[in-house]
């Protein structure tokens, strides 16, 4: 259909005839979305997925998708007149999420449990929903931007607020989910999101958002490490990296790369974790300098550039890269080393940390696309390859 038949969504249907799903976490974010949309006209049904119950999680402040939460998502959908739907994922979420988190810190990672959880239950899972419901399109108040190419494909894009940029989690979308996916507030501030909240008089207007990992109360990720995987919970030695014994800890699950504070360590130097063993169950320590970085393996790859990036990959592709999602993205290069996919950071990067996510970007501007990423394997000092050679072997 020609372009101008496109509602607002970049869908060619009438708006009155476009059936929406917005997923509702009980935040204003979410909140704002699902007012929006309901004010230009489009049929819209709410659903909040109850993801744990964990006493006290399900009722701090900034928690979601539990308790207090799902009370508000149900008030806001009844505030502004749409269907509202609960489903119970407890089971999906531990399996998915849950357990795969106290796995991974049992081996020594520091994963982020965000990134599956969009991965598989909020996109996988609630997705299928939404298109058994007969949804042409499935909302989220996440801040990222996504626009419809020449190919009638869409693009992922960082948002409007660089501040409020929630890109990092989302690398793993797939073209097809991006395709049926819509961000609404991608090209609003927070300030401006929280202002329509009054206008529509949204009662969860200044609740705070959510600071922590949504299942670990008052952040105590350790605890709950302790409580699903007390099989990983061992004690082993702080070694340094000059093999040094330093000292003794009671479990890796107790430690992250690039932490200093907390070691239990007298030595009179600044001294980092800056590699995690689980199978000798040491905690190696050094200096600052070692923690830098300048390359890293990727495993979970996931592409939604433009073109195969396989010979992309193969011939070096000048990418930017984002290895936390606290930090800006970083002049990057991305190869393909056999069966891995390896990024080259040009001034390398301090604390990586094997199981967080490198995520890549055309550029590094406010509005720059997102290419896709990885899961960080493992990351080396290696020195980059001569120009015009073969990427040097990884070994990790």
């Amino acid at each position: 259909m020609p372009e101008a038949a496109l509602n607002s969504l970049d869908i060619a249907k009438p708006v009155a005839a476009t059936r929406v799903v917005v997923a509702m976490s009980g935040g204003v974010d979410s909140s704002v979305v699902a007012a929006l949309l309901k004010r230009e006209g489009y049929e819209v049904i709410g659903i909040t997925l109850q993801l744990y119950d964990h006493g006290e999680a399900t009722h701090r402040k900034g928690a979601c998708c539990a308790g207090q939460d799902i009370q508000d998502a149900q008030r806001v959908a009844e505030a502004i007149g749409i269907p509202h739907y609960v489903l119970d994922y407890e089971a999906r979420f531990r399996h998915a999420v849950i357990d795969a988190f106290a796995a991974s810190y049992a081996a020594g990672e520091t994963p982020v449990p965000c990134i599956e959880c969009n991965r598989t239950v909020k996109f996988r899972d609630l997705m299928a929903v939404a298109r058994d419901l007969g949804a042409d399109c499935l909302a989220t108040g996440h801040y990222v931007e996504t626009r419809r190419l020449a190919n009638g494909h869409r693009a992922m894009f960082r948002p409007a607020d660089a501040e409020r940029d929630q890109s990092y989690f989302l690398f793993a979308t797939t073209q097809e989910q991006l395709d049926y996916l819509r961000f609404p507030l991608g090209a609003l501030s927070k300030p401006e999101t929280r202002a329509l909240a009054h206008e529509f008089g949204i009662m969860v207007a200044d609740k705070p958002d959510s600071q922590d990992i949504c299942f670990v109360p008052m952040g105590r990720y350790n605890s709950l490490i302790e409580k699903l995987r007390p099989d990983a919970v061992l004690p082993g030695e702080i070694v340094h990296l000059d093999g040094r014994v330093l000292g003794q800890h009671q479990g890796i699950h107790n430690f992250t790369v690039g932490q200093r504070r907390g070691l239990g360590l007298a030595t009179g130097e600044p001294l980092f974790v800056i590699r995690l063993d689980a199978d000798r169950r040491q905690v190696i320590v050094g200096s600052r300098e070692a923690l830098s970085a300048r390359r890293l393996a990727l495993r979970d790859f996931n592409w939604i550039g433009d073109g195969d990036v396989g010979p992309l990959a193969s011939a070096g592709l000048a990418v930017t890269a984002r290895v936390r999602s606290s930090r800006k993205p970083c002049p990057a290069v991305l190869r393909r080393a056999g069966e891995d996919f390896v990024v080259e950071i040009a001034d390398g990067e301090e604390g990586i940390a094997p199981g967080q996510a490198c995520v890549l970007y055309d550029g590094a501007g406010e509005r720059a696309r997102v290419l896709g990423g990885g899961t960080i394997d493992r990351g080396e000092a290696s020195a980059f390859a001569p120009a015009g050679e073969a990427p040097l072997p990884v070994q990790f």
